[in-house]
């Protein structure tokens, strides 16, 4: 499509508004996906990092179980 100004762009021959609107919850949609995701990423390693170190005190206790 060619467009002879930035205005008929932004109009797209009367549907500008309901193109862009698309295009900006599109957007939101992707952002929104991407934050979660990357929170939720972080929720899980928090959780393994807290999973390695509990196994961790557990084999020290029955280390220190054995030996006495």
């Amino acid at each position: 499509m060619f467009f002879e100004s930035w205005s008929e762009l932004l109009d797209m021959g009367g549907y500008g508004f309901y193109v862009w609107l698309s295009y900006g919850l599109s957007l939101l949609a992707i952002v929104v996906l991407i934050v979660q995701s990357l929170a939720g990423k972080s929720a899980v390693l928090k959780s393994i990092k807290r999973e390695q170190q509990r196994e961790a005190r557990l084999q020290q206790m029955k280390q220190k179980g054995d030996t006495l």
